[in-house]
């Protein structure tokens, strides 16, 4: 195998703002990336493994990073294996996993609108998922599988309604967000009457579960969730080029050979399934999709939204959310209620920046 790297010098006339191009041939297949990028990403990748880690050693029974190794190994002892490996694990990997979820779902859909405020958060999915999980828990008093399939049906279903209801000889950017801070409205008030007449117990796990919460994440929730998350997540990076090609506009995409509406709507289906597996394991955790996309092309520097990218920011959000709940608090709060803090000073800001750039 041939590998060799070189530096690609900006196009006479064009302005370089500090990025550095490279190309390495592999294979015979020269492969083109932005330095800065591959960089940040990685340090975003140690983020992860570093939260991840607190994580594991973090708690009522702190250990060290030797104890959290060894808790892997044979000689380990049956309680601190019990610990880390049972209890504090499942949560630290659905962390990560559903954040990178999260992110990479927000990222479509603000590449797909072209608009920085798009996300499942804002377009009705998470709502349309956490609808039809509530469904299954307050009307039918389902499993956590039934409640799982449940999110899925209802995430796609609010995704056709929005999907329909935007559609007029294609799916513009600003008709979609339109149609889905509509639809999210009016199932967030069903959401709110299906809790209020259900018999209390089942009210409070509805209300408790909607918050976003990972307490009592089990490796059932987590592994099967992580599998599908992993899957869609490889499904959507395929359709990385065609996503990235639909940016320049439907007529310029067309022209390249993107079969655009066919795209458009896989790369939807696509991210509700991320959202809808996210909620149905762990309730709507809020904002972390509108912010780990702009973030990350923030840190990147990169011209456009980049789904590993906000794959990667994502998850480290979430995991950091997540020990912020649990560890930093007086109590432990769902970390659903630390991501719309976070989120919330987020989307401020983003709305006066906007704002300022218009002036």
């Amino acid at each position: 195998m041939s590998t060799r790297s070189t530096a690609v010098p900006p196009a006479t006339g064009q302005i370089d703002f500090g990025r550095r191009m490279y190309r390495r041939r592999v294979c015979g297949i020269w492969l083109r990336f932005d330095a800065r990028a591959v960089a940040a990403s990685a340090a975003m990748a140690v983020y992860v493994v570093a939260i991840g880690l607190a994580a594991l050693a973090s708690g009522d029974y702190p250990l060290t990073l030797t104890e959290v190794w060894h808790a892997f190994s044979a000689s380990s002892d049956d309680f601190t294996r019990t610990v880390v490996v049972d209890w504090r694990m499942p949560r630290a990997l659905a962390a990560i996993t559903f954040g990178a979820a999260l992110g990479a779902s927000g990222a479509v859909f603000q590449s797909l609108t072209r608009n920085p405020l798009a996300s499942p958060d804002i377009l009705g999915f998470s709502a349309g998922a956490y609808t039809g999980a509530i469904v299954v828990m307050i009307v039918f008093h389902g499993n956590y599988l039934q409640v799982a399939l449940g999110a899925l049906v209802g995430g796609l279903a609010s995704a056709a309604v929005v999907y329909l209801l935007a559609f007029k000889g294609g799916v513009q950017g600003f008709r979609l967000i339109i149609a889905g801070i509509a639809v999210s409205a009016m199932l967030s008030s069903l959401n709110t009457w299906l809790t209020l007449t259900a018999d209390l117990d089942t009210a409070l796990v509805a209300a408790v579960w909607g918050a976003g919460s990972l307490n009592g994440m089990t490796w059932e929730q987590t592994g099967v969730g992580s599998l599908l998350v992993l899957t869609l997540l490889a499904a959507t990076l395929a359709l990385a080029r065609p996503l990235k090609q639909l940016e320049l506009g439907d007529d310029a995409a067309q022209a390249l050979g993107v079969r655009v509406e066919r795209t458009r709507l896989v790369l939807m289906l696509l991210s509700v399934g991320l959202i809808a597996v996210v909620t149905a394991a762990a309730g709507p955790i809020s904002f972390i999709a509108l912010a780990a996309p702009q973030i990350a092309r923030r840190v990147t520097r990169s011209a456009g939204v980049s789904v590993p990218a906000a794959a990667l920011m994502g998850a480290v959000l979430l995991s950091a959310s997540d020990y912020v709940a649990l560890h930093a608090l007086p109590a432990m709060l769902p970390v659903g209620t630390v991501t719309v803090v976070i989120g919330g000073g987020y989307l401020i800001w983003l709305l006066v920046h906007e704002a300022r750039k218009r002036l």
